[in-house]
């Protein structure tokens, strides 16, 4: 029995078993909660003072007690980790929903804003509604320039020579191009045709208040010292163009097709370009032509589009009616609304004709479409360089390139394929001309051509009786050869 009790004291000593430690481990584990010091009880007193913690009546040993310890401190640090955490989820949370909320408030603004009260409203058949807003209700008068702006019905001249042209065009073209919601009606006198701005237009935007605009450097400038400025901003281009004079308007016919769009964020244009000012920030534009824009419009629609800026794409302009600036007059013509029929590759070809020329008497940049349809203008005062004339005057094909590590899109110019096809197969602007400062349309002289990468979307100039100052232009975007 003595040699019982004698031994009896090293079950609490340090040379307890292994799974005695663990048993003590485990224990200390279940009471970190217990106020009391870890794994106390009261002091026996039997059990020898060396045995025990310094100080203390703890029966466990030096190492149990550490590891109690370690244990208690990890417990603390991840509960108030976690509290850290889930107060700032929380917090995250809340600050995403007042950013979608303050994003749906903007939207609603924006939409009332855009889209007035209409007299009559159709529903075209490629889905767009088409507002008839009467023509002093219309988004320009929202301009504070514009408040009491008497409206200007007819421009007080037209270019010289427009209807000698005019002839030759009709002549030339069998095939005539309308827009969709014409098939469910016109819009009346007094009014003229809105396409409807829906919540998803809005919202396809990087923000409301960059809706409707384009991105900056959207101009081609070939007398860019570092071609790679543009083709870094994603834009790339095929154009023909004139400088070194006073230009007073543009015109072209325009060969329409509807080019293939990779990404949902990119888009191709045919269209003329009226430039004045540097390529730096005070750019001044007027553009019109036709464009495939899923981003702008929800579809690869091929559609008439204008848009015009005084300041290089940043604050100023947008697309078509969608800010304060351009007056409509025309009750038949909707801006960016689908255009049809379209050519066919190796088929019928449809072209549309558009002229923008400087009211010599007024000061306002006119737009006309077709040879009927005089459909508005542009007050003078919106712009500082083209308030008196342009500088340069460039036609052709523009697409946005936003694939990542320098790889090429296979977003489609014009007819998707490149120059020397011809007719029929490759895209054209034909019959280019410009307004000089007498008044009178005439063939550009000196034009010359520009493209970024030749090997991805191409320009070809040409000249011949029929057909004028001509081009052809475009190409696939992605091919061997552009990889």
């Amino acid at each position: 029995m003595r040699t019982a009790r004698f031994h009896q004291p090293e079950r609490y000593g340090t040379a307890h078993s292994a799974s005695s430690e663990l048993l003590a481990t485990r224990k200390n584990l279940r009471t970190a909660a217990d106020p009391r010091p870890c794994g106390c009880r009261p002091a026996a007193s039997h059990v020898p003072d060396q045995q025990l913690g310094v100080g203390s009546a703890c029966w466990v040993p030096m190492a149990a007690a550490r590891a109690c310890l370690v244990a208690l401190a990890v417990a603390a640090a991840l509960f108030l980790e976690g509290a850290a955490a889930g107060n700032a989820g929380a917090a995250s949370l809340k600050q995403r929903r007042r950013q979608l909320l303050l994003r749906q408030r903007q939207v609603r603004s924006h939409l009332k804003r855009l889209n007035k009260a209409p007299l009559a409203t159709f529903e075209s058949p490629d889905g767009d509604i088409i507002d008839c807003v009467h023509i002093s209700n219309q988004p320009a008068f929202d301009h504070p320039f514009l408040k009491n702006h008497t409206i200007q019905m007819r421009p007080a001249y037209h270019p010289e020579g427009l209807y000698d042209e005019s002839k030759v065009a009709s002549q030339q073209q069998t095939q005539t191009i309308a827009q969709m919601w014409h098939q469910n009606g016109k819009c009346p006198e007094d009014t003229i045709p809105i396409r409807r701005t829906k919540k998803e237009d809005v919202l396809r935007a990087s923000s409301v208040r960059r809706y409707g605009k384009k991105r900056n450097r959207s101009t081609p400038n070939p007398m860019s010292v570092d071609p790679d400025m543009l083709n870094d901003s994603g834009h790339q281009h095929a154009i023909a163009y004139v400088e070194g004079d006073k230009y007073y308007g543009a015109k072209a016919t325009i060969n329409v097709w509807q080019p293939k769009i990779e990404q949902a964020n990119e888009f191709s244009l045919s269209q003329f370009w009226i430039l004045g000012g540097s390529f730096g920030q005070d750019l001044n534009s007027i553009e019109a032509g036709w464009q495939v824009s899923p981003d702008l419009y929800g579809d690869n629609n091929t559609r008439l589009f204008t848009y015009w800026t005084s300041d290089a794409y940043q604050a100023t302009g947008c697309y078509n009616l969608l800010c304060s600036g351009f007056i409509q007059i025309n009750n038949q013509i909707a801006m960016g609304a689908s255009i049809f029929p379209i050519s066919n590759y190796g088929g019928s070809q449809y072209d549309i004709n558009i002229l923008v020329w400087k009211d010599p008497k007024e000061g306002n940049w006119w737009l006309q479409f077709g040879n009927d349809y005089v459909l508005g203008y542009w007050p003078s005062f919106l712009f500082s360089y083209l308030a008196d004339s342009a500088s340069m005057i460039e036609w052709g094909g523009e697409v946005v390139n936003s694939e990542p590590d320098g790889s090429h899109t296979s977003t489609q110019m014009g007819s998707g394929h490149f120059p020397e096809e011809g007719f029929g197969k490759a895209s054209y602007f034909r019959n280019i001309q410009v307004v000089d400062s007498s008044n009178n349309l005439k063939a550009p002289r000196g034009v010359a051509s520009f493209t970024e990468q030749s090997n991805c979307y191409d320009v070809q100039n040409g000249n011949n009786g029929d057909w004028g100052t001509y081009f052809y232009y475009g190409g696939p975007g992605k091919n061997p050869n552009c990889p």
